[in-house]
């Protein structure tokens, strides 16, 4: 189509799990095009936003994202670098009733069969605990103001059974939230671990329990 009469190409697609469109144009055409979409959408309270508030509404909405919150089999240097459909919420691509072979299709079964080693879920941090952790320093607690793009383990007991590779606080809910890779049988909804944060340069654990994704999807983002 043509906006501000420069011709444009509209995909409806998201990065927040929100309703939302992508525009694309020649980059001659981006200031008018800009300046036209800002004018229209005045008296809609349109406000303009940029990648870090993108990314915390991302995790909100459960969306994982590549050479962040997992590795393309093509990029992976080893096995344990792979992720499996299963183990990213991806089972409903996955059709075993399809005939005949297909590449995988053996791995897939087996998988299904068994059950997945990992699964991608919501963590929520404990608030009260996070407050005893920095009250014993003095503190408040401290959550970084974006989304850390950054890999944090996540424990039960002493054991290591996963980590967090993206972790914010939630504007929306009032919660430190994360996307998390754990192990069976840790993946389970409800099952209680701990987050590795930092308090004051030290490392410390943060209680958690495990929920489902997302976490955050009222029921007008579908519409």
């Amino acid at each position: 189509m043509d906006i501000a009469h420069c011709p444009a190409l509209i995909n409806r697609v998201t990065y927040t799990g929100d309703l939302g469109y992508e525009i694309w144009m020649e980059t001659g055409a981006a200031l008018a095009i800009w300046d036209r979409l800002i004018a229209a959408g005045h008296g809609y309270g349109i406000t303009p936003c940029g990648i870090l508030a993108m990314d915390m509404a991302r995790v909100e909405a459960g969306l994982f994202m590549i050479d962040v919150d997992y590795t393309s089999a093509h990029a992976a240097w080893i096995d344990s670098q792979k992720s499996s459909p299963y183990e990213l919420g991806l089972d409903w691509t996955v059709h075993l009733d399809k005939p005949g072979h297909f590449v995988g299709r053996q791995a897939l079964e087996r998988e299904q069969r068994e059950g997945a080693a990992w699964k991608m879920v919501g963590v929520e941090v404990d608030w009260e605990g996070m407050e005893r952790l920095f009250a014993a320093v003095g503190l408040p607690p401290q959550i970084p103001g974006m989304a850390v793009r950054g890999s944090l383990p996540i424990y039960a007991g002493k054991k290591q059974v996963g980590y967090a590779s993206t972790s914010t606080w939630s504007p929306v809910l009032k919660k430190y939230i994360a996307l998390a890779h754990l192990q069976r049988p840790y993946h389970e909804p409800g099952t209680a671990v701990n987050m590795e944060v930092t308090v004051e340069h030290q490392r410390r654990q943060a209680p958690a329990r495990v929920v489902k994704l997302p976490f955050y999807e009222p029921e007008w983002k579908k519409k």
